[in-house]
């Protein structure tokens, strides 16, 4: 027969593998999602969210040719107007790897005419 005292630990630890299964199944549920498809991060790229399920913790894998592209976190504002303010975030690495948070999530490329040319996109994660 168990002590009292023995009886809680075990309970305890019981409570903290649970607790513990149940945190990293929610990070083994993220996914990683290559913007673009095949085609990567291009031109008209706008529409490849529509009908995807997308996640707070999500990784978007911006793909292009280093030099001929970038990818720059902006907010609505940003999005519609197609400008980054002076303090964005830019990445052009070629192989950016950027995580979704919860909401409304918008990227565009800076590059002369690319995000007027749809090379943007806005992603609501839940």
């Amino acid at each position: 027969m168990m002590s009292k005292g023995r009886g809680s630990a075990v309970v305890a630890a019981a409570a903290a593998v649970c607790l513990l299964m149940l945190l990293t199944s929610e990070v083994a549920q993220a996914a990683t999602y290559k913007v673009g498809g095949a085609g990567g991060w291009t031109f008209n790229v706008v529409g490849w969210p529509k009908g995807k399920r997308f996640r707070a913790g999500d990784v978007l894998l911006f793909d292009y040719m280093k030099g001929a592209h970038n990818v720059v976190v902006v907010n609505k504002a940003g999005y519609d107007s197609c400008k980054a303010p002076s303090n964005a975030i830019v990445y052009s690495s070629g192989k950016d790897q950027i995580k979704l948070v919860k909401g409304n999530n918008f990227f565009i490329c800076t590059y002369q005419g690319h995000c007027e040319s749809a090379m943007k996109i806005a992603v609501a994660a839940t």
